[in-house]
């Protein structure tokens, strides 16, 4: 809604959470009949076998930045591309060296459902924009937002075409991984896809957003091999994207800068001291520094970079601001423009069906009879 302020969504939980490294030696459970043991024991023998697993040192692919929380969490952020298998791979070794206790992901709740859909599926589901998805986006996002939004989904898709892969490939992979170490959290770090788009289109004046959907409209270059292995080394996605929006900052700013602040929150509330569980109320609480991997596309990585140490403030790029006259005015003319178009086809198309039907010898028959009995 207008004017409306959306708060950050809640995290989408694997399993519960997990505590990382404790300053003082996890103890270790005396060997006995594993159905007699205590809750707090079951914990600290899982989470003794965790530790065991994650690396000191660990050996990260060069595509990970290291951040630390000022309470000492760590943070390993891995940049990727939307459209590489060395991401996945990436994304992988990064949680299997570092056991992570949360996993924080380049997504939103609108667009979780790519996380449990096969590859094939959403290969399919990619090239195939179909009235119904523009009808959906329209009713999700507003006419103008949902417009866009398709339009974007033909950037991917054509893109999708183009390498035969699905996007967001290195977003499931972090989703099994995450499943498979104790007690680990997986978050959906990004903001809602609703508000960008209505903060994005609110941003452009009228002829911006006539100019931007031609560009999206008839993008339809091949990518080439080079392109191809070049995507391995930067996000190819978000390189044309930024080609195309480049001669509009503000753009830029709603679609990337506002979406570094967020990611960078959202990776620092996950990065917080954990509370380990006590055997009884009397032992004294015990708090440890958190370990975190994020997943974002490597765009994304210098602006959470320069973040990291700043105070920030996610309600202002979280209010969709009221539209404005021209906004009103541009979604009025393109309102007209599409009832005008529709109602112009179907009288061209009936004037055409009438033609074609009267050219019939059987209605000539019929019209001469009706000519004949209307002279006698």
């Amino acid at each position: 809604m207008d004017g409306e302020e959306q708060q950050p969504p809640h995290e989408a939980d694997v399993e519960p959470v997990v505590p990382s490294e404790a300053s003082e030696p996890v103890p270790r459970v005396l060997s006995g009949d594993p159905q007699n043991l205590s809750d707090v024991d079951a914990f600290n023998l899982l989470l003794e076998m965790k530790l065991k697993r994650r690396r000191q040192r660990p050996n990260l692919p060069r595509t990970v930045t290291q951040l630390v929380a000022e309470d000492g969490s760590r943070v390993y952020v891995v940049g990727t591309a939307h459209f590489s298998n060395d991401s996945k791979r990436d994304v992988v070794k990064t949680i299997r060296e570092v056991q992570p206790d949360v996993v924080v992901v380049e997504l939103c709740q609108y667009r979780v459902s790519m996380l449990k859909m096969d590859e094939s599926t959403l290969l399919r589901e990619a090239q195939e924009l179909s009235l119904e998805k523009l009808q959906q986006a329209v009713r999700q996002n507003g006419l103008m937002s949902g417009l866009m939004q398709m339009l974007l989904l033909k950037v991917s898709a054509h893109i999708t075409e183009q390498l035969g892969m699905a996007p967001g490939g290195e977003f499931r992979e972090a989703f099994k991984e995450a499943s498979k170490v104790p007690f680990c959290k997986f978050h959906l770090g990004d903001r809602p896809i609703p508000v960008t788009f209505k903060r994005a289109i609110a941003a452009l004046s009228f002829w911006q957003k006539v100019r931007l959907a031609w560009g999206l409209c008839f993008l339809s270059d091949p990518i080439s091999k080079d392109d191809v292995e070049r995507c391995k080394q930067k996000d190819l996605l978000e390189q044309m994207m930024a080609e195309m929006i480049g001669e509009f900052p503000d753009l830029h700013r709603t679609i990337v800068s506002e979406r570094d602040v967020y990611l960078t929150y959202m990776l620092r509330q996950a990065a917080r001291r954990l509370e380990l569980p006590r055997a009884s109320d009397a032992e004294p609480r015990k708090c440890v520094p958190s370990v975190v991997v994020g997943v974002v596309g490597m765009g994304h990585v210098p602006g959470i970079e320069k973040n990291w140490s700043t105070d920030l403030n996610i309600q202002e790029i979280m209010t969709v601001p009221p539209p404005s006259v021209s906004g009103r005015v541009s979604r009025l003319a393109v309102k007209a423009a599409f009832f005008g178009l529709l109602g112009y086809s179907l009288y061209w198309m009936g004037r055409r069906t009438a033609s074609l039907v009267l050219s019939l010898p059987a209605a000539q028959y019929c019209l001469q009879r009706v000519t004949e009995a209307r002279h006698k």
